[in-house]
């Protein structure tokens, strides 16, 4: 792994840095599953599916989907199965037609050199290879040979196509290119342009581009219903204000993704006491184009309460040298704090907004310099005295 040898510091995250992960790196509080673990994985067991041979009709996407140790091993079976099914087929020709038994030189047999089922596997191995060695070939003697000459080589063609191309996909899936798409990690909820904001920090190490790159965010939480319903995985679609003000981001940088907590958030009446012990996880999906292969890309992440940082913002990352922009990856997950309102943003807009929780932050923060100057003042006057 990069980041085991220090290339990569750990401020932020890599999606999928294994297939299969027993625990995540982040651990939530006992009892609490998430729904999507922080590299991307979902954290969902299919059980008790019946209808299994739903699988086998769409056989390529699941020779894909297998872990490469099982689809090296059918790659290998299916090769060596069919050398040995037509290896006996050409073993059966010779012994119907008796190319197996010593005759004169004026008997033609149908397949030249097959004395033995050793020679005729080898002889199965050279037509679907098309290795020819020279030393057996078909004689226009048996019809049926040549019918299975066929046969064989139309079948050899099959099975290099499906499994050649279901290694190159194995290869070429779009996730891979999702390792190099990071996600900070920690969010943070601070006030930006005097509103209260929900924020993640996006990037690319890559220098190709994410084409058409689009960011979607929700909240997945149990609620229930007015009925009494009970939804444990309900996931509600969040808005979101794209830095660069369009419907997709410009990835060339690392990114601030902003969602503004207003009337119509979920986060709406969510306060920083009420996020210690609310059970929310945030999932984040990055979405766009490979612009190298065309290949339609996805990397995900997502947030529990634990890891969602309330009055701080990310410090920026982005500096001017050299007559050109320099990106430092080892501040990407750093975060200050900043002022902040410890209320919801519902109580916020009832008590007048940012902007008189900026006035009254203004006036307890004189009102306290005051008082220490004043303590500061009679400790001088006694020490005086003294």
């Amino acid at each position: 792994m990069l980041s085991r040898k220090g290339l990569i510091p750990e401020d932020y995250l890599l999606t999928r840095l294994a297939e299969d992960v027993l625990q995540p790196k982040f651990k939530a509080k006992p009892g609490k599953a998430r729904f999507v673990a922080k590299n991307g994985t979902c954290n969902v067991a299919h059980t008790n599916i019946r209808e299994q041979g739903r699988f086998l009709q769409d056989v390529f996407t699941t020779l894909v989907d297998l872990k490469w140790l099982h689809t090296l091993i059918i790659f290998t079976m299916s090769f060596l199965c069919s050398w040995l099914l037509f290896g006996m087929i050409w073993w059966l020709v010779a012994f119907a037609h008796g190319d197996l038994d010593q005759r004169g030189d004026d008997f033609v047999p149908c397949v030249t050199d097959i004395h033995s089922f050793s020679s005729a596997f080898l002889f199965s191995i050279e037509v679907q290879v098309t290795i020819g060695f020279g030393g057996r070939m078909v004689t226009e003697e048996c019809v049926s040979a040549i019918i299975i000459l066929i046969v064989q080589n139309i079948v050899g063609l099959v099975i290099n196509a499906i499994m050649l191309g279901c290694i190159f996909m194995k290869t070429a899936q779009a996730n891979r290119r999702a390792e190099t798409l990071i996600f900070s990690k920690h969010a943070v909820i601070s006030v930006r342009n005097n509103k209260l904001c929900f924020m993640v920090r996006i990037g690319d190490l890559r220098k190709s581009m994410i084409i058409s790159a689009t960011v979607r965010m929700q909240v997945v939480r149990r609620t229930t219903t007015e009925e009494g319903e009970v939804v444990p995985l309900d996931q509600i679609d969040i808005h979101m204000d794209n830095p660069v003000g369009t419907n997709g981001v410009f990835l060339v940088s690392p990114l601030i993704i902003c969602h503004v907590i207003d009337k119509d958030s979920p986060l709406y009446e969510l306060s920083a006491s009420d996020l210690q012990h609310e059970d929310i996880e945030v999932i984040v999906v990055l979405e766009g184009v490979v612009e190298t292969t065309g290949i339609t890309t996805q990397a995900r992440t997502s947030y529990v309460s634990e890891e969602i940082l309330w009055g701080q913002r990310f410090v920026p990352t982005v500096s001017e040298e050299d007559g050109m922009y320099a990106v430092d990856y080892s501040k990407f997950g750093n975060t200050v704090k900043v002022p902040t309102p410890c209320c919801s943003a519902k109580k916020l807009d009832q008590a007048g907004g940012i902007a008189q929780f900026k006035l009254n932050e203004g006036v307890t923060l004189r009102s306290s310099v005051r008082r220490r100057r004043g303590a500061a003042v009679v400790r001088r006057s006694k020490m005086e005295s003294q």
